[in-house]
């Protein structure tokens, strides 16, 4: 089908939607003032049993403005794009935020030194929540999709271990949710807090976390009809073995699903190979990353916070070697998994993120002998 004529039926069916919204009565939460409830929507069955997708935060050249990585990314080949929902969001000035100042920049064997950008800020685009049809067309512009708008608004709650503040916590992620549905989402990846306790989160916290995470992976299952999966990371709440199987073994598998992040599982010192086949049937999405080979299996050496991913990256560009990729694509067919495996590079300071992402583009095309 022409391309012009996907998306104009696309808009029209998003018509058909509004419409059958304003019909409904039930109040979603107060992000949307008063929207009233969706039905849920019935996803089909994809074609594809693994849609390759890439994010758009990699620090470096891609942290500010939320389009130049999706336009590159799509320049490379990349044809769907997760990102966080908050990058749509206003900003106090109106402008896109400054990407995050370092120390001197280390200068890399190639004499490569990413440098700090001066001069004006660019203006923020807001799309979030009300502008969904603007952001369909600016999308359509580029000629990629969304396979998730992720995590809640720029300044909600993401405290989910405090009682007081989980319909707070609840109601700002559901909306985000609400939101990346219009563009055919069909599921919901967020991350937790910030890790505070240095020996890890204690499990009253976890109890709650676990309270929380059920209550919004049930309604976000039973009013829009898509996945919801918690996504381990380091510094967050939830890191490290025993914080995710206290997590899986609170929440229902219907309503909590895993997502699982190569790179952020090998530096938390775990296997993600492993963890995949223990856990494979809660995974609702990958994030690939590489780390270096030294780290294969888990790595010893877990990075705090302090570290300078931008001077002292762990995380690297797909075929590294720290992550046993081949084994890992061998076993989701094996067990014919089927979703959305979404590149992820934290940060790029070796070379621009576009090139960095190039990288990764040629080893999923030539070795694990996948479409973009």
């Amino acid at each position: 089908m022409d391309r012009r004529k996907f998306f104009g039926l696309s808009v029209a069916a998003g018509g058909l939607l509004a419409a059958r919204e304003q019909a409904a009565a039930q109040v979603t939460g107060p992000a949307y003032n008063g929207a009233p409830r969706l039905e849920p929507q019935a996803f089909h069955r994809r074609q594809q049993q693994f849609r390759i997708g890439y994010t758009t935060n990699t620090r470096g050249g891609w942290e500010s403005d939320p389009f130049v990585g999706i336009s590159e990314g799509r320049e490379i080949g990349f044809r769907y794009f997760e990102i966080f929902g908050a990058s749509f969001c206003a900003t106090k000035d109106g402008l896109n935020p400054a990407p995050r100042d370092t120390q001197k920049m280390k200068a890399w064997p190639d004499g490569y030194s990413w440098k700090y950008p001066t001069g004006p800020r660019s203006k923020r685009e807001v799309y979030y929540p009300d502008r969904w049809e603007a952001l369909q067309h600016r999308m359509y512009e580029i000629g990629a999709q969304f396979v998730a708008i992720t995590g809640g608004a720029a300044g909600g709650s993401t405290a989910f271990h405090d009682p007081a503040q989980r319909q707070a916590v609840v109601d700002n992620h559901f909306n985000m949710t609400r939101f990346s549905r219009r563009f055919g989402c069909d599921h919901q990846k967020t991350n937790t807090g910030g890790r505070k306790q240095p020996n890890g989160t204690p499990d009253s916290d976890l109890k709650e976390i676990a309270i929380t995470l059920d209550l919004l992976g049930k309604r976000i299952r039973e009013e829009l009809g898509m996945k919801f999966g918690v996504h381990p990371h380091l510094g967050s709440q939830i890191q490290n073995q025993h914080e995710i199987d206290v997590i899986m073994d609170a929440t229902r598998p219907e309503n909590v699903g895993l997502i699982l992040d190569t790179g952020h599982i090998t530096m938390a010192g775990m296997d993600p190979l492993a963890l995949a086949k223990s856990l494979g049937h809660r995974v609702i999405e990958f994030h690939l990353k590489d780390t270096a080979k030294a780290d294969r299996g888990g790595t010893r050496n877990v990075p705090t916070p302090q570290r300078d991913m931008m001077n002292d990256p762990y995380f690297y560009p797909m075929g590294e070697g720290g992550v046993d990729f081949p084994a890992i694509m061998a076993y989701l067919k094996s067990i014919q998994w089927r979703g959305d495996l979404n590149v992820e590079l934290d940060t790029s300071p070796w070379r621009p993120p576009m090139e960095s992402a190039r990288i990764t583009a040629n080893y999923i095309r030539n070795v694990l002998k996948l479409e973009l």
